[in-house]
């Protein structure tokens, strides 16, 4: 059997190689007289990395080649939050109205904290503390204050005291500014310059192609007469469009629609050019404005925060606003933006949706691009006569020091036409048992004194736009501003005070006594919900149910803790 099985071994070695012979073969050759075939040719080299493929014109704008290869890198997960820049500020501290009894400070009609805030916590995590800035949470949302007079200052103010529901013996001075709205109309033109970060960080959908979807909503909202320029920054900063007539927007969109990301971030460099770009197209009855669209992630040319704030500062003189949106999340540098923001007597938003976009470039296009004043200033001189403590909630960066407020050399915040500003102080009557800080043992203590006498005096300066001497407005606080409690309040004064106990939570709720938490942050905006035209009040009082799950949650991961 086993030679049998030899033998039969042997045969099918045999039929296996005359199997592998071809035609072409020589057929009388044995096996071993047969030449070995040629090795394969070597496998072609890997593709070249995309930036060195990308040929780039300026910045982002990459040959048709790298835009085929650019779709696979959308499936690239997202880097960690932790990435995200902002300016550690503490809270404003509780002030003896006998030992400083004014307070002064900036006005802020920015709104990037509350957009940021909300991605947050519709991921399902509470913001970083940093990131609130309750100022801006409150501004966020548009108040029925009166409107100004016809023929009198561009805005009116309007001051209401009531009780405070954050902790009992306590109120609320509330200050509420209403800008001026202007017709379609009446609109002075636009000189707009665009500069449009490119760098690789802008790769994600909710960045560089997030901002083109936005400027498209803008340009449905502007003038065929107003001019679009674009400039954009990656590596290198370049021009892209030339100061272009909004009735081309053909020749606007295509080149928004050519824009792709790739690259290091020289955004100080883009700001230069587009100042540039702007002061050679600036006209003299027109809004002349820089409009930043990034992430704000800096690292190529001017990127020291001080550096670009000078540069900004020295050109804010030139009478040429500045306008920054921020996007994306992961590395997103609220803390430098705030910065040149502020400087560039301009305004912050952060736009993390098509929705957020369309508020902020079309709905609220008015406010945000045409300036009704400028440097608006607000001192409160409290009486200690009826007011012992006070503290105002929010503001911690644009805090100015007392004789700021006589300077009309110091930059302060802008208004723009329609834009409502809300500012908010907790009080603490004089002889209530709610004070936090006790009297001195050897001065002279504050008493209680007539109940007709002025809890505070309010004053404002502004600027008419371009202008360089301010004027003064003045309001005193008296029982004719009290409301005997929060429910006969008006319904501004309502939400924002719910807006206000929101934004204080997410900060830790420090401030705001035992009673007060999420549940009472919504009843009290659900009470004042008013009309709600797009829906933000009731995001808003949804918001504040995420943002009681994912307390509830941390508290759960605190260590220690759910064991």
């Amino acid at each position: 059997m086993r030679l049998r099985g030899l033998i039969l071994a042997g045969v099918a070695a045999t039929a296996l190689l005359a199997g592998c012979t071809t035609d072409s073969a020589v057929t009388d050759a044995t096996v071993a007289d047969v030449k070995p075939t040629a090795p394969p040719p070597p496998p072609p080299p890997p593709p070249a990395p995309l930036a060195e493929m990308a040929s780039p014109m300026v910045g982002g704008m990459v040959n048709m080649q790298a835009r085929s290869m650019a779709k696979p890198m959308q499936m690239v997960a997202p880097e960690p939050e932790f990435r995200d820049k902002y300016e550690d500020v503490e809270s404003n501290p509780v002030k003896l109205t006998s030992e400083e009894p004014v307070s002064t400070f900036s006005i802020d009609v920015d709104t990037a904290s509350y957009a940021n805030v909300r991605r947050f916590l519709k991921s399902g995590t509470l913001p970083p503390k940093d990131a609130v800035r309750i100022e801006e949470l409150i501004n966020y949302f548009d108040y029925t204050y009166p409107q100004p007079k016809a023929g009198e200052d561009p805005f009116s103010t309007s001051v209401t005291l009531m009780p405070s529901p954050f902790n009992a013996g306590r109120e609320l001075i509330q200050i509420g500014i209403q800008g001026r709205d202007i017709d379609r109309d009446a609109r002075p033109p636009i000189n707009l310059t665009l500069l449009m970060d490119v760098s690789g960080s802008m790769f994600s959908e909710d960045k560089l192609p997030l901002a083109k979807q936005a400027i498209k909503l803008m340009l449905e909202e502007m003038e065929p007469t107003d001019t679009v320029a674009i400039v954009v920054y990656a590596g290198a900063a370049g021009e892209i469009l030339a100061p272009t007539p909004v009735s081309d927007k053909r020749k606007i969109v295509a080149a928004l629609e050519d824009l792709r990301a790739g690259g290091s971030t020289a955004g100080g460099e883009g700001l230069r050019l587009a100042y540039s770009l702007a002061e050679q197209g600036m006209k003299k009855d027109a809004v002349n404005r820089v409009m930043l669209l990034t992430d704000g992630d800096f690292n190529v040319g001017i990127s020291d925060p001080e550096q670009l704030e000078d540069f900004v500062s020295r050109k804010r003189e030139t009478g040429i606003y500045l306008s920054v949106l921020g996007f994306g999340r992961g590395n997103y540098n609220d803390a430098m933006m705030q910065k040149i923001a502020q400087t560039g007597n301009g305004i912050a938003a952060y736009v993390d949706t098509l929705s957020e976009a369309r508020k902020v470039l079309a709905d609220d296009l008015s406010g945000n691009i045409f300036p009704i004043a400028d440097d608006v200033k607000i001192q409160v001189e409290f009486n200690p006569d009826r007011i012992a403590e006070y503290r105002l909630i929010g503001y911690e960066t644009r805090m100015l020091d007392r004789e700021d407020f006589n300077n009309d050399k110091v930059d302060a915040g802008d208004i723009g036409a329609g834009t409502s500003v809300t500012a908010i102080y907790e009080v603490t009557p004089t002889g209530s048992d709610a004070a936090q800080i006790d009297p001195l043992r050897y001065g002279d203590a504050a008493k209680a004194g007539s109940a007709t006498g002025e809890y505070a005096f309010v004053k404002l300066r502004y600027k008419a736009p371009g202008a360089t001497d301010s004027k003064l407005l003045t309001h005193a606080v008296t029982d004719k501003d009290r409301v005997a409690s929060v429910d006969k309040a008006p319904e501004w004064a309502r939400f924002a005070t719910a807006v206000a106990g929101f934004g204080e939570m997410l900060k830790g709720g420090e401030a705001l006594g035992t009673g007060f938490g999420w549940e009472a942050v919504r009843n009290l905006a659900a009470g004042a919900k008013g009309e709600d035209e797009f829906g933000y009040r009731a995001e808003f009082i949804e918001l504040t149910r995420l943002a009681e799950t994912a307390d509830a949650q941390a508290a759960l991961n605190l260590p220690g803790q759910g064991e």
